[in-house]
C-alpha cells in the first residue's frame, strides 16, 4: 500500500446487514451462448455463463454446480437427466456444457448453485434454452420460390391455409430464407425482428430463424403468410462493388417448418411445399441499397388469414438449397430501434417537403398519407441539405451505377390509393440519413405527424457509459455510438448510405470501442464465421465482408484484414471466452502463413496505409508490417493457450523476427524517429508494442513534440487515430492525449461536433471533395479511448474478460469529474471520480469474483499499486 493514496474500504461484515446480503446472493443473468432464452441453438457443447449477485466486500464463487434437464420440475429439484456436473470447485462463470448428446428441436432447462466465499451455496432460477435443427436431416419442407427470374422486380407473396384440431401446447417457426423475409400468421407479424436473415456469403452459409409462434395460432382454421425481399441475394441495383454479379445470385427462395406441439403429446409440422399458392402484392420493387416501392392499389387485405380468395393465385417451383450449411440465426436481431419524430419541417411548395429528424441514422420511414389515387409520391433520405433546403445526395450516391430514375437512390416510391390513409414502411431496405425528402404528383397536405423515422441496428444491449463534467466528451461519446450502431447490420459496416459495406478496417480499428459500449460478441461471431467462408485456401480475405467477389484486390492487406486475428483477441480480452478465436486459429495461421510466404524478410507492403490523413502520408510498409507483427504475436499467445508448443514457438519467432526487421529498416536509434517521424509513423509501433524497450521513453518524447508541433491538433488517418491517443497515454503523456481529444478546432473530433455532427464522419476535412460519408466509424476508436483513460478501465490479458480489472484512469486538467461504466461478465465496473484542485477522490465498484489493480497515473505523487477485491472503494490521490 502507498503513502498517500488512502484506500478506504466500504465493509458490510460483522453488521447485521451482512447476514442480509449474504442470504440475498444469487446466480443471475443465465445465458445460454450469451444470449437469454435462445431459441434455435445448433451446438452440442453450448456455453452457460452467468453473474453472481453479492455485494459484500470481497465476494466471491468458490464452487458451482450446474444441472441440465428436459423438465423443469426437476431441475428446480436439483435433479438433471442430461448433466449434472456435480459440485466444482472453480470460480469459473462460463462452462461449456457437458452433458449428454443433445437432440435438435428439444427444449432444455438448466439451473446453477454456487458456493460463496463463504462455502454457503445458492442457487439460481431454472432457465432455458432450445435447440435448433442441429443439422439438415431435421428438414421437413422444401426450398420453395415463385417462377419468375432474377430480374423479376415485384416480391413474391406466399400464403397457405391449415388446421389446428387440438389443445396447442407450443410452436415453433423455423425459417430459413435465401434472401430477405417477413411471415405473417392469421394476419400479425411474426416477430419483431427486420432485415432476416442476415446477410451471409449465401452459397456457403444460410441462416435460419426461430420464432415462438403459440400465441399466434388459434384452433380451426389458419393461414401463413410469407413475403421475400431480395436483399443483397438478388441485387437488382447496379453499383461498383459488383453484388449484381455474386456467384450466389438467384430469385429469393425459403424453407418453413411450423412444428406444433398438442397438448396431447402429439405433433405436426406445417412445411413449404407445392401447395403453397404465390402471387405479387403491392411491394414492386425492393433492393436493400436504393429503396422499396410500393403500390396501395395493388394491396390485397386478408391474403395472409384464413378464407383469403386466392383462386387467382399461382402454384409455387422447388428451388435447390442455396448451401450446405443452413445453420441458425443465433445472434442479436436488427430492430426497430428509436423512434424519431421531425424536429422541423419545411415546406418547399405544394408538393415537396423536407424533414429535418436531427440525428444522422440508419433506418427507415414510416409514412401515413391520405391523398387523390395514383398519386406519386418519392421520400428521399439524404444527410445534408441545399441551400434551397432539399435534400443534397452527393456526397453519398458517388458509387451508384443504376437508372437514378426508375431505381432513385435512397429513395422510397409509394402510390396512393385514394381510398384511405395510407400507410407504408420498407420491409427489405434501410438508409442512412437525417433529411427526408418527400415530393408528390399532386399536391397534398403534409404535417410532421405524418412521418416518423426509426433509427434501425442489431439490438445490441449497452454496455458502457460515460458522463463528465466536460460537455465535448460527453458528445464525442454519444455521437461514436450513434455512428457505431448505424453501422451495426449483424456485421459491422463503414457507412449505411453509401455502401453498407462490411469493411474489415472500419470493423477491427473501431472493436473496443464496440465492446466498452454494447453486447456485441454475437454479432462479431457472425462476422468472424464470414470471414471464414470468404477466405481463400491460400489465407487471403477480400477487405470487405461478405462480398460478391469484389475485394481481393492488391490493397486487402494486414491494416484491413488483420480483422481474422485482432477482433477474436479482443473478443476475448472482454469475455474471457476463447471460443472465437479457437474457431478462427487455423485462419489466422493460413493468413498469417500467406504474409510470410509473400514476406520473407518480415516487412511487407500489403495493406492500404493510414487511409485518409489529414495532410501527411505515412509509410506504408511501416505500417503493413506493423499488423504483421501483430497478428502473428496474437497467434503466438492463441497457439499457447491452446496448448500448440511448436505453433507457440514458431510464431513467436516469427513476431520477433517481424519486430526486428522493422526496427532494423525504420528506426533510427539516434534520433529515436521512425520513418519520416510523422504521428502515425511514431504512434503506431509505440500502440502495438514494436519499439524496442530502450527506446520506449525516447520514441514517445519525439510523439509527444509532435504532437505538440500541431498545437495538439490530428495529422493522421485511420491508422493513426487508433494508435495516437493510446500510444501517448502509455507512455507518460496522458495530459497530451487528452488535449488532442478534446480538440475542437480542425483537424480533431470536436471539430465534427461543434459543427453539427450527431454521428463521426468520414473525413477530417468538412469541404473535403471526396470521401465525404457524414456516418463513418473509421474514426472511431475516440469512444473507447474515454473507457481506457478517463475511466481507466482495461482488461487484464493474463485474467481476461475483467476476471481482474486494470484500472488506469487519468485525472485531466479541465475535468472536474467523471463516472465511467462497464458491465463486464462478472457484473458492473464503475470507475468515478472527483478533483478538487490536486486532491482526487476515486470511487470503484468491482463485482463479485473478480479483482482490480489500481495504476497511479503519471503525476500521481505516488506511484504504488494498489490490489482491489470486489466491493466498493474509495481512494485519495494527491496529484503533483
Amino acid at each position: 500500500m502507498i503513502k498517500n493514496i488512502i484506500v478506504t474500504l466500504i465493509w458490510a461484515a460483522v453488521s447485521p446487514m451482512a447476514q442480509v446480503a449474504a442470504s440475498e446472493v444469487q446466480p443471475i443473468q443465465l445465458k445460454c451462448e450469451h444470449l437469454v432464452s435462445p431459441l434455435g441453438v445448433d451446438t452440442q457443447s453450448p456455453r452457460l455463463t452467468w453473474m453472481l449477485k453479492d455485494d459484500r466486500p470481497g465476494a466471491r464463487q468458490i464452487a458451482y454446480q450446474i444441472i441440465v434437464g428436459t423438465d423443469s420440475i426437476q431441475v428446480l429439484n436439483g435433479k438433471g437427466t442430461l448433466w449434472n456436473s456435480g459440485k466444482q470447485g472453480s470460480d469459473q462463470m462460463l462452462v461449456v456444457y457437458n452433458g449428454k448428446s443433445l437432440k435438435a428441436v428439444t427444449r432444455y432447462f438448466w439451473r446453477v448453485t454456487v458456493w460463496d466465499k463463504d462455502g454457503n451455496p445458492s442457487s439460481s432460477k431454472v432457465a432455458a434454452f432450445e435447440t435448433g435443427m442441429m443439422g439438415t436431416n431435421h428438414w421437413k419442407g422444401t426450398w420453395i420460390s415463385d417462377n419468375n427470374n432474377i430480374n423479376h422486380k415485384p416480391a413474391p407473396y406466399f400464403r397457405k391455409e391449415f388446421e389446428v384440431k387440438k389443445d396447442v401446447r407450443y410452436a415453433r417457426a423455423y425459417i430459413a430464407v435465401a434472401g430477405l423475409y417477413e411471415c405473417s400468421i392469421n394476419g400479425d407479424r411474426v416477430g419483431d425482428h427486420q432485415l432476416d436473415p442476415m446477410y451471409t456469403r449465401f452459397d456457403r452459409r444460410t441462416l435460419y430463424v426461430t420464432h415462438d409462434v403459440t400465441s399466434q395460432l388459434k384452433k380451426g382454421a389458419n393461414a401463413i403468410g410469407m413475403v421475400l425481399g431480395n436483399g443483397w441475394y438478388n441485387h437488382q441495383s447496379l453499383a461498383v462493388w459488383d453484388f449484381h454479379n455474386a456467384p450466389w445470385r438467384a430469385r429469393p427462395a425459403f424453407c418453413l417448418d411450423l412444428r406444433i406441439v398438442y397438448k396431447d403429446g402429439t405433433e405436426e409440422t406445417i412445411v413449404s411445399e407445392r401447395d403453397w399458392k404465390t402471387a405479387s402484392g403491392p411491394i414492386t420493387f425492393n433492393s436493400i441499397y436504393t429503396g422499396e416501392h410500393y403500390d396501395a392499389r395493388l394491396e390485397q387485405p386478408g391474403w395472409d388469414k384464413p378464407g383469403f380468395d386466392d383462386a387467382k393465385w399461382g402454384g409455387v417451383r422447388y428451388r435447390s438449397v442455396p448451401s450446405n450449411q443452413v445453420v441458425a440465426q443465433l445472434m442479436v436481431p436488427i430492430r426497430l430501434v428509436t423512434p424519431y419524430k421531425p424536429k422541423l419541417m419545411k415546406k418547399i411548395d405544394g408538393k415537396t417537403y423536407v424533414f429535418d429528424m436531427g440525428q444522422n441514422m440508419s433506418g427507415v420511414t414510416r409514412i401515413r398519407i391520405k391523398g387523390p389515387e395514383g398519386t406519386i409520391l418519392k421520400i428521399k433520405h439524404g444527410e445534408r441539405i441545399h441551400e434551397s433546403g432539399r435534400v443534397d445526395m452527393s456526397n453519398i450516391d458517388v458509387y451508384y451505377r443504376g437508372d437514378k430514375e426508375a431505381d432513385p437512390f435512397q429513395t422510397d416510391i409509394l402510390i396512393l390509393s385514394g381510398k384511405k390513409e395510407d400507410e407504408f414502411m420498407p420491409k427489405f431496405n434501410y438508409k442512412g440519413f437525417r433529411y427526408i425528402e418527400v415530393t408528390s404528383s399532386e399536391p397534398v397536405e403534409m404535417t410532421e405527424a405524418n412521418v416518423t423515422a426509426y433509427f434501425t441496428h442489431s439490438d445490441v444491449k449497452p454496455f458502457g457509459e460515460v458522463n463528465t463534467s466536460v460537455p465535448l466528451v460527453n458528445s464525442l461519446w454519444k455521437v461514436t455510438n450513434n455512428a457505431y450502431l448505424s453501422n451495426l447490420m449483424g456485421y459491422p459496416t463503414d457507412c449505411p448510405q453509401r455502401e453498407k459495406n462490411g469493411w474489415t478496417g472500419d470493423g477491427h480499428l473501431a472493436i473496443e470501442t464496440a465492446l466498452y459500449n454494447f453486447d456485441g460478441i454475437t454479432v462479431y461471431e457472425k462476422w468472424l464465421a464470414d470471414h471464414r467462408d470468404e477466405q481463400q485456401p491460400n489465407g487471403v480475405l477480400p477487405d470487405i465482408i461478405p462480398t460478391g467477389g469484389w475485394g481481393y484486390g492488391t490493397a486487402n492487406g494486414l491494416d484491413w484484414t488483420s480483422t481474422i486475428a485482432i477482433i477474436p483477441w479482443q473478443v476475448y480480452m472482454f469475455y474471457g471466452d476463447s471460443r472465437l478465436l479457437e474457431n478462427c486459429y487455423e485462419n489466422i495461421q493460413r493468413y498469417v502463413d500467406y504474409v510470410d510466404r509473400i514476406s520473407p524478410d518480415g516487412l511487407t507492403t500489403f495493406g492500404r496505409g493510414d487511409w485518409v490523413p489529414v495532410k501527411t502520408t505515412s509509410n506504408l510498409e511501416l505500417t503493413s508490417s506493423v499488423y504483421f507483427y501483430t497478428d502473428a504475436s496474437i497467434l503466438a499467445a492463441a497457439a499457447q493457450l491452446f496448448g500448440k508448443v511448436e505453433d507457440h514457438r514458431r510464431y513467436t519467432a516469427l513476431s520477433q523476427k517481424i519486430k526486428d526487421a522493422i526496427n532494423k529498416k525504420f528506426l533510427n536509434r539516434t534520433t529515436g524517429i521512425y520513418a519520416g517521424g510523422s504521428q502515425t509513423e511514431l504512434s503506431v509501433p509505440l500502440y502495438w508494442k514494436v519499439v524496442p524497450e530502450d527506446m520506449i521513453q525516447k520514441v514517445a518524447a519525439n510523439l509527444n513534440k509532435k504532437v505538440e508541433e500541431t498545437n495538439f491538433h490530428l495529422d493522421v488517418g485511420v491508422l493513426g487515430a487508433k494508435a495516437l491517443l493510446n500510444a501517448l497515454k502509455e507512455n507518460g503523456y496522458e495530459q497530451s492525449a487528452y488535449k488532442v481529444a478534446v480538440q475542437d478546432t480542425y483537424p480533431s473530433w470536436g471539430w465534427w461536433v461543434v459543427n453539427g455532427a450527431t454521428t463521426l464522419l468520414e473525413n477530417w476535412d468538412l469541404k473535403a471533395q471526396r470521401d465525404i460519408s457524414d456516418n463513418h466509424m473509421m474514426f472511431g476508436e475516440i469512444g473507447g479511448w474515454f473507457f481506457k483513460s478517463i475511466g481507466g478501465i482495461l482488461p487484464d490479458p493474463r485474467q481476461p474478460g475483467f476476471k481482474n480489472i486494470l484500472l488506469r484512469p487519468i485525472f485531466p486538467e479541465g475535468m472536474d469529474h467523471a463516472k465511467v461504466t462497464h458491465e463486464s461478465p462478472y457484473g458492473t465496473i464503475v470507475s468515478s471520480w472527483t478533483k478538487v484542485n490536486k486532491k482526487v477522490t476515486y470511487e470503484v465498484q468491482i463485482p463479485a469474483n473478480a479483482s482490480a489493480t489500481f495504476y497511479p497515473p503519471a503525476n500521481a505523487r505516488d506511484k504504488g499499486l494498489v490490489k482491489l477485491p470486489a466491493g466498493k472503494h474509495t481512494l485519495q490521490v494527491t496529484l503533483l
